[in-house]
């Protein structure tokens, strides 16, 4: 084993002997230390402004993007966000302990349901060093001990805001930082399932799909944001523009963004020039089919892979479908099954959308961009998952926990066996 896995597996060592402590804490307890790290932010903030610095150095000469470069940077007003949402996290409600459901058998048995933190969690994330609070705290509310694994870029950024944390009185190794940044640290992470619960990659398409490959243990997984809006031919043309152009242009470098607009054919000719001119006005490439280009002439022509293709940037490919059953097919075989929405005044029409496409989040007449954990009123998430089991759509407190059955008695036995 190398140095690198015996450090990480130490690690893994570390957090199970953390998690067992943390179960122990009370939510008072638990919030009091939040409140705690959210004044460690505050107190930092020239420690962390100068570890940005570094980070954003490395990432010009690098040749990052500045798309890359927004998301890495750190100023006071985004330290103060983070520390903030640190205090939003301490006034959530505790999910642990609570008794989702409670029976008594016919034998006297009392049976609890009852939430209890999943134990370790192993987060994998790029760019954003705000991840690591975000992540770090709410895995803590919820009672589970952390392992983070930040991406290169931010490095110096992520050890400056793990150091602030730590310094906050949480039981020892219960938010740890890996301090190597090589892929070798991925997978010795991966396969760490005797120490490891639950793995979360948050990040592009190919780490995602590295970790699935390596990971031993169960990954939630947020893959990629290929979010549709369908116009139906009931729909009030002025919310259709509206949503459309909030969806796709309200921030496009987000997984929830709009990435393809479907128009029904009866009210393509009329609703098009409309959308067309509103995105244009915000600088949006189109991108369309045949029949979208019969109506906006000097649109691009869109190819198969449009419909397949996670922009994060202001470009938008357009399909005009037939009908309800043709933009369902569409969003199913095409899209990432993270958010879509219907546009229409048919509530039957829209209660089919809801029912038959097969995404996290479904919505009718509401822009793609309340796909949020923030937005549904949990205050904060890890994640929006796409996938279908444990946890869908955005991940707040509850979905980082797990349950137990805590049974009661006075002495039942099972009896003999009967012959």
């Amino acid at each position: 084993m190398s140095t690198l896995q015996e450090t990480i597996h130490q690690m893994g060592r570390q957090a199970r002997a953390a998690a067992y402590q943390l179960a122990q804490l009370t939510s008072d307890e638990k919030n009091a230390i939040l409140r705690a790290m959210a004044g460690a932010i505050r107190e930092r903030v020239p420690e962390l402004l100068g570890a940005n610095d570094l980070d954003l150095a490395a990432g010009v000469e690098k040749g990052l993007s500045a798309a890359m470069l927004d998301r890495l940077r750190l100023d006071a007003t985004r330290i103060e966000a983070m520390a903030a949402g640190i205090d939003q996290v301490a006034t959530l409600p505790d999910p642990v302990g609570r008794i989702m459901e409670a029976w008594t058998r016919p034998n006297g048995m009392r049976i609890e349901q009852v939430r209890v933190p999943i134990g370790t969690i192993g987060i994998i994330y790029e760019s954003r060093p705000n991840v690591t609070a975000d992540a770090a705290v709410l895995c803590f509310k919820t009672g589970n001990a952390t392992i983070l694994r930040g991406g290169s870029e931010a490095i110096h950024s992520n050890r400056a805001i793990a150091a602030a944390l730590g310094t906050a009185g949480a039981p020892e190794h219960a938010i740890q930082l890996i301090p190597f940044t090589d892929r070798e640290s991925v997978a010795a992470l991966a396969q760490m399932d005797r120490w490891l619960d639950l793995i979360i990659p948050r990040g592009g398409k190919g780490l995602i799909e590295t970790v699935v490959s390596l990971a031993r243990m169960p990954v939630i997984k947020h893959y990629d944001g290929i979010c549709h809006l369908f116009v139906d031919r009931a729909a009030d043309p002025a919310m259709a523009v509206s949503l459309t152009v909030d969806a796709k242009t309200q921030k496009c470098g987000v997984c929830n963004a709009l990435e393809t607009l479907l128009v029904h054919r009866d009210v393509a000719a009329g609703l098009l020039p409309q959308v067309a001119a509103a995105l244009r006005a915000k600088n949006v490439e189109l991108r369309g089919c045949e029949a979208t280009r019969a109506v906006l002439t000097d649109v691009i022509p869109a190819t198969e892979a449009d419909w397949t293709t996670e922009y994060l940037d202001l470009i938008l490919s357009i399909k005009v479908v037939a009908s309800l059953d043709e933009a369902v097919a569409h969003i199913n075989t095409h899209g990432s099954h993270h958010t879509d929405t219907i546009v229409t005044a048919d509530t039957a029409a829209a209660e089919r959308f809801l029912r038959e496409v097969d995404s996290a989040c479904v919505f009718h007449n509401v822009s793609n961009r309340f796909a949020d954990g923030g937005e549904f009123g949990f205050g904060a998430e890890i994640g929006i998952s796409t996938d279908k089991l444990h946890a869908r759509g955005p991940m707040g407190l509850r979905e980082l926990t797990s349950y137990q059955y805590r049974v009661r008695g006075n002495g039942q036995t099972k009896g003999p066996v009967q012959r």
